[in-house]
């Protein structure tokens, strides 16, 4: 059970990634931002969604914020935070390097891997922020076409 300071906690954290979220839409990208922290709470990096900016299918919020974070020696205390449910290549970066804690700001849009992530003993807190989903599911009113090039629903 996640107690009541915990969530206030995440809640603060969703704030820098749903910052990167603002940038990348601001930018003409998909409003998709992510942050990481160390054990502490201390902020290690934050990114954005920057496959339309930069023309790179590769660079998800997660995957910048992750690179931005550089090389750790371990992952194990590191909390990922991220404003929608991390997709299959995402959900594999938080399995490879055993990210233990994934807060993630709504999956109502998007339901990515976050079940999975669950059935692997991952703790994934899900916020459900009204606000990260207004500002995807307006992006994604306005631009369907870039949503869909990266979204594979079967």
């Amino acid at each position: 059970m996640t107690s009541e300071s915990e969530l206030q906690r995440y809640a603060a954290m969703l704030q820098v990634a749903l910052e990167e979220a603002r940038t990348g839409r601001a930018e003409g990208g998909i409003p998709i931002g992510a942050a990481m922290f160390d054990a502490e709470g201390k902020l290690l990096a934050s990114g954005r969604n920057r496959r339309v900016q930069q023309s790179d299918p590769s660079v998800h919020g997660e995957t910048d914020a992750f690179r931005r974070a550089g090389r750790q020696r371990h992952y194990k205390g590191i909390t990922m935070v991220t404003t929608l449910a991390p997709c299959w290549y995402c959900s594999g970066l938080v399995r490879q390097f055993g990210i233990r804690t994934v807060v993630v700001g709504e999956s109502r849009t998007f339901a990515g891997g976050i079940e999975w992530l669950r059935d692997l003993g991952v703790k994934v807190i899900n916020l459900d922020s009204v606000e990260c989903r207004v500002l995807l599911e307006g992006y994604i009113a306005e631009h369907p076409e870039i949503w869909n090039e990266d979204i594979c629903e079967e």
